[in-house]
């Protein structure tokens, strides 16, 4: 088992002096987490989203976390390939560099991005991506292990070219593909590369996307692998607030998960839905669960809903890892029975303070993921 973090840099305050700030705490926090024994520091990517994530070049911020760190794994998660974004060329030098600087650290998932906003911003529809981002991931791990390439594809033309540097892991770093849909379990299992489950799904539906995943990583044909090293690896999100107080974690947690998704709607509904507007908010009474509001979103293709009128949502909270360390470690149990390989602790969510970040790192560091190993 791994236990990681992962980061889209979201904040409810998008001004410059807060941007500064917010980078600043999310290296605070995964210095915690290389010293409590956490296993890999995951970045998304994404252009163009205020409030929702302003990690738009995680290159540059995983590259600053290998000198600021010894141990703890650097992962993209996931570099978004559209070639007019990341051309694969640039892609394989920047992937290389980074494991030869790092000592070998470096885990390399890949994507085409959330919404047409981002699509957009490079002269692509985002339902048109999928065949550019396949060539892009047959493409790439051929410049780690091949001296000259040439390709003359579909959406990609390279005339012959050594690429350099080659990394420092044979044949290559481990590879993932980002999954929302039983189509992108479907790829990446017959690509024979790790899966990314960034939805907020249950143990249950986790459990259905494993037996997807599994299925078609054991049928998956040698002439579809991705790579030179078939990865197997399924991990899954999970949203924490991990703090003494349940009730404090339930009540930050359900919080942070509401700006989560209405952010994400706001760009996923071409701005039908306005921005978080979290001082508007009135808290759901974590004790009596009396709210009456239904958020719902739309991650990749997957539709989350949360219903604050539901007192099992707002009390029991059985959704996610919000909650005292005896809540999490029972839900990190079921996430494992469902098949999970990883958990990718989520806490940085945009109206989570500091504080209970911090919190939750030791407490998952100090507490759960001993129980574990």
């Amino acid at each position: 088992m791994r236990f990681s973090l992962i980061y889209e840099a979201q904040m409810a305050d998008p001004s410059p002096a807060n941007e500064r700030q917010v980078f600043a705490d999310i290296v605070e926090q995964s210095l915690l987490a290389e010293e409590l024994d956490f296993d890999v520091i995951w970045a998304v990517e994404h252009t163009a989203l205020t409030h929702y994530a302003h990690m738009s070049a995680p290159e540059t911020f995983l590259a600053y976390l290998a000198g600021r760190t010894n141990r703890i794994g650097l992962g993209h998660g996931v570099v978004c390939l559209p070639p007019q974004m990341n051309h694969p060329v640039k892609v394989a030098e920047r992937i290389a560099t980074l494991d030869i600087l790092s000592g070998g650290r470096v885990h390399f998932g890949m994507g085409k991005g959330a919404t047409q906003q981002e699509a957009g911003t490079f002269g692509y529809e985002l339902e048109a991506l999928p065949p550019v981002i396949a060539e892009a991931m047959q493409l790439i791990p051929r410049f780690f292990t091949e001296e000259v390439v040439e390709h003359h594809g579909e959406f990609i033309d390279i005339p012959p070219r050594p690429v350099h540097p080659k990394p420092l892991q044979d044949p290559h770093p481990p590879l993932y593909q980002a999954c929302t849909s039983t189509a992108t379990l479907l790829d990446a299992g017959g690509r024979g590369i790790g899966a990314l489950v960034l939805g907020f799904g249950g143990p249950e539906e986790v459990a259905v996307k494993n037996e997807v995943y599994r299925t078609a990583f054991a049928g998956r044909r040698p002439e579809d692998q991705v790579g030179s090293a078939p990865n197997e690896h399924l991990a899954a999100l999970c949203p924490a607030i991990v703090l003494d107080d349940g009730i404090e974690a339930r009540r930050i947690g359900l919080r942070g998960q509401r700006f989560f998704l209405e952010a994400i709607s706001h760009w996923a509904s071409h701005g039908k839905m306005p921005l978080p507007d979290p001082d508007s908010w009135d808290d759901p009474t974590t004790i009596r669960g009396d709210g009456i509001e239904v958020i719902s979103g739309r991650i990749g293709s997957e539709v989350v809903t949360m219903d604050f009128g539901d007192p099992a949502m707002a009390m029991l909270n059985p959704n996610h890892a919000y909650g005292t360390v005896d809540d999490c470690i029972g839900y990190v149990e079921r996430l494992v029975e469902a098949g999970a390989d990883e958990i990718l602790f989520l806490n940085q969510m945009g109206t989570v303070p500091q504080w209970a970040m911090l919190e939750t790192i030791r407490n998952i560091g100090e507490h759960v993921i001993p129980r574990f190993r």
